[in-house]
């Protein structure tokens, strides 16, 4: 196992250490949970990739029956004091357990690669795969299985490639439509891991433009910021012919665009496959300096150049993605410790079920509490914490209290801008000019009401349309009064006609609320408990006691619309102040019109002075006859006036009434106090032996998540102890 000595120099002792890191990780059994930093060389079948590979890590390959090319070949590099190599398979996932057990038990080492040819054919027999392409067997010509070689040696760098299937364009005799797709799949699994650099290699002998691996790789490296370009085979292209001009191209990065660039080699082919490693790295040399390819720079060609640019390109990657790496361990340990927590202990006897259940509702009790009453110093309220308060937000929903009080808030403010189906202009605002329902144009004259058009939006009154609103209503409600009084059952009738919206809006923001204590307490649960201790939960319990305080909500809601139907009762001095203020500011009007009106300002010229002068004087007398005119001698329009008063400082003490009303007597009382107690540790205590059991008993597939989950843990320590070490003694 002699390996030449440029490769004995692809790393320096510090990307050793780095690299190192990685290949710890990787030892720990990480790689099926996190993305690791990679390098993966894909391409078309028969593109050279094996080849590619073959010449970074100087492993012959066997060349003849395409072995390497019918799955994803691991190929794990270590340093070790004495040379060895092992050949593992990891089984795909979705095969059955009994078969994943048996391939996990392969595991053959050998000392000579003579042997190496062998090995692969039995691990491609347990497989299950054909043994060439032309077989008549059903047996599948692709797996996703994974054949994982590891190589240790004293001279040997830490570093993964993987050889993955080429792409294949069309089904043949030998490889079937699922074959083709499957090839897909794999390339697609580990090309787009975010960590991955991808080696795209691509054939000399086929025109670029038709090679599937290039709209693959910018498929999920759009940027070409881990993609190197590897073009094989250019000593198979005609001298000075527009095929070789279009790859010297595209070499040049003139082409398709790779941030990390293109690379040249001249692979063995399959006449020289009897020549050394040095020879054929000899071979290169000398084409290079002679071909026509000699134009482009020394370090995009040529093996040698190839494992220098990787391992430059591989430690700076690598460098940069260790922080990051550390960041989605930190996450991957989080989420697994958590999901064990919710998992609790074992659960195998009434006792156990018990004390799990206590244990849930405690933790329930407490956070629910804390949600309720605005106290968000526990972790469960810091999870993911949002910039913006947004309703939406699952963040935001754990906020119990705060989501509570911003609802109330917004009903609050909806009330008081669109709950009243008339906005009534102040005092001297133009006329709106269309007409009041219910009222034709010769009824009615100029002074029109407008239709409704949006009702959630209220109809605009100029005052001389509001008061045409209450002459109406004055004159269905007229009884005995006498002339210029009114019958003081209108201002109800205005009232009740002008508040038509509150039932909804409130009916509407009880629901809303109760959906979002819902969404809290679903949350809460799933957060606390396993999937199906909640289903179980929920069902049994806790939905009804959520049924019967959103009934019970109505409820209470109806009797406070019942309450807003009967004739208004107020003891508030607010209600008059209103009135008496509005009486005095017509009064004001008038009486300002009236001085304005008897005032005169003549000019004379003071020929003391030799100025003009001017004096005001007001005429008390013509005050009096004016301020006796602007009285209206009408008395149902008086009588009008004086309704609209009282209807309008009614509405306004009766709606601060009715938000505090159903924010605390529906919302406070029915809908969010006591949500705590709905799953408190008394109620477990209640709780029979047989419903606890029903509730909290544990499935077989919890203890296997279980042991699962624990093997994880232990994974994701090892990981963070490793990097936390490295990153810990070096500059990152």
């Amino acid at each position: 196992m002699n390996t030449t000595v440029s490769l004995e120099g692809l790393q320096t002792d510090e990307q050793r250490l780095v690299l190192d890191t990685v290949a710890d990780i990787r030892k720990c059994g990480l790689e099926s949970i996190l993305s690791l930093p990679q390098l993966v060389v894909c391409g078309d079948q028969s593109a050279g990739k094996s080849s590619v590979l073959e010449a970074l890590t100087e492993i012959p390959f066997p060349r003849n029956d395409n072995l390497c090319t019918r799955f994803a070949t691991e190929i794990i590099l270590r340093r070790a004091p004495s040379d060895s190599l092992t050949i593992k398979v990891i089984p795909d996932g979705q095969r059955p357990s009994a078969e994943q057990e048996s391939m996990k038990a392969f595991n053959e080492s050998i000392s000579d690669f003579s042997d190496l040819p062998n090995l692969m054919e039995k691990a491609m027999n347990l497989m299950g795969l054909s043994n060439s392409s032309s077989s008549t067997t059903f047996a599948p010509a692709f797996a996703k299985d994974v054949l994982s070689i590891e190589i240790e040696g004293p001279t040997r760098p830490q570093l993964t490639l993987v050889d993955l299937p080429g792409l294949i364009q069309t089904e043949t005799k030998g490889v079937s439509k699922l074959d083709v797709e499957m090839v897909k799949e794999i390339t697609h699994h580990y090309v787009s891991q975010p960590r991955t650099i991808c080696l795209a290699v691509i054939s000399a002998t086929n025109d670029y433009a038709n090679q599937g691996i290039l709209t693959k790789v910018r498929e999920v490296d759009p940027e070409g910021e881990r993609t190197l370009g590897i073009i094989t085979k250019p000593d198979r292209l005609p001298s000075g012919s527009g095929s070789e001009n279009a790859f010297l191209t595209l070499a040049r990065n003139e082409d398709i665009f790779f941030k990390l660039g293109w690379h040249v080699l001249k692979n063995r082919s399959f006449e020289d496959g009897s020549s050394s490693f040095m020879e054929r790295n000899a071979s290169e040399d000398t084409y290079f300096r002679k071909s026509n390819f000699k134009v482009l720079p020394k370090e995009c060609v040529g093996i040698e150049a190839l494992r220098v640019r990787l391992s430059q390109l591989l430690f700076e990657h690598v460098k940069r993605e260790l922080p990051r790496l550390r960041e989605d361990l930190d996450e991957a340990l989080a989420e697994a410790q958590s999901q064990l927590r919710l998992l609790g202990n074992c659960r195998a006897t009434p006792d156990d079920c018990r004390a799990f259940m206590a244990q849930l509702s405690l933790d329930y009790y407490e956070t629910c509490k804390a949600a309720v009453n605005g106290h968000y110093e526990g972790e469960y309220f810091k999870h993911k914490t949002d910039h913006t308060f947004a309703l939406s937000s699952p963040a935001t929903i754990r906020r119990l209290r705060a989501t509570v009080q911003y609802m109330n808030t917004g009903f609050s403010d909806a009330l008081r801008t669109t709950g009243h189906k008339y906005q009534i202009a102040q005092k001297g605002a133009a006329a709106v000019e269309e007409t009041i329902p219910g009222i034709t144009q010769s009824e009615s004259g100029t002074d029109d009401l407008p239709t409704i058009s949006q009702p959630r939006t209220p109809t605009k009154l100029s005052i001389s349309q509001a008061l045409k609103w209450v002459e109406q209503v004055l004159v269905r409600t007229r009884g005995r009064e006498l002339p210029g009084n009114f019958n003081p059952l209108v201002v109800g009738e205005l009232f009740w006609e002008q508040s038509t919206k509150w039932q909804h809006l409130a009916a509407d923001h009880v629901d809303k609320v109760a959906d979002k204590c819902t969404q809290f307490l679903e949350a809460l649960l799933l957060a606390k408990a396993p999937k199906d201790i909640f289903s179980r939960l929920w069902a049994s319990h806790i939905q009804d006691e959520l049924k019967a305080r959103s009934e019970t909500a109505a409820r209470e809601l109806g009797m406070l619309i019942k309450d807003i139907q009967n004739y208004p009762i107020n003891y508030n001095h607010y209600y008059t102040d209103t009135i008496k203020k509005q009486r005095q500011d017509r009064q004001k009007q008038a009486l300002t019109k009236s001085v304005a009106d008897a005032t005169t300002s003549p000019r004379y010229y003071d020929s003391s002075s030799k100025e003009w002068m001017t004096v005001t004087d007001v005429d008390t007398e013509q005050v009096m006859v004016h301020y006796s005119r602007h009285i209206d001698p009408d008395m149902d329009k008086h009588s009008c006036e004086e309704a609209l008063d009282c209807m309008m400082a009614i509405y306004k003490v009766s709606q601060k009434t009715f938000v505090a009303n159903v924010t605390t007597q529906v919302i406070e009382r029915h809908i969010v106090r006591g949500l705590e107690q709905i799953f408190s540790p008394l109620t477990v205590l209640g709780m029979k032996d047989a419903e606890v059991e029903a509730i909290a008993s544990e499935p077989t597939s919890a203890k296997r998540k279980r042991e699962f989950l624990g093997d994880r843990i232990e994974k994701l320590k090892k990981g963070y102890a490793i990097l936390r070490k490295v990153i810990g003694s070096t500059e990152l």
